[in-house]
């Protein structure tokens, strides 16, 4: 009787919410601020870019927006900080 072969799956370094949201704000610490509000396609770019991928970007952002740390602008191109504890001032 054979085995049957093994399945070997690549790790993926965000696939937890904590390490996709510790990234996304290492990242979102280096953008450009434009009236108190970076943009999503940058955002997003840069953690594709990293080796994340659209789920885990995901991940990551509701994450912090459910922490309360970022804020999505009402047009959703935008983020911003909810709290000044991170150095830049929202406008929300």
């Amino acid at each position: 009787m054979s085995k049957p072969p093994e399945k070997y799956v690549q790790a993926r370094p965000y696939a937890q919410p904590d390490a996709a949201a510790a990234r996304l704000l290492e990242i979102a610490k280096t953008l450009r601020i434009d009236e108190g509000r970076m943009s999503v396609g940058d955002w997003n770019g840069s953690f594709l870019k990293g080796g994340g991928n659209v789920a885990e970007y995901t991940l990551g952002r509701d994450k912090l927006i459910a922490d309360g740390v970022i804020v999505m602008h009402e047009c959703g191109g935008f983020i911003m900080w909810k709290s000044p504890d991170h150095g830049i001032l929202s406008e929300a």
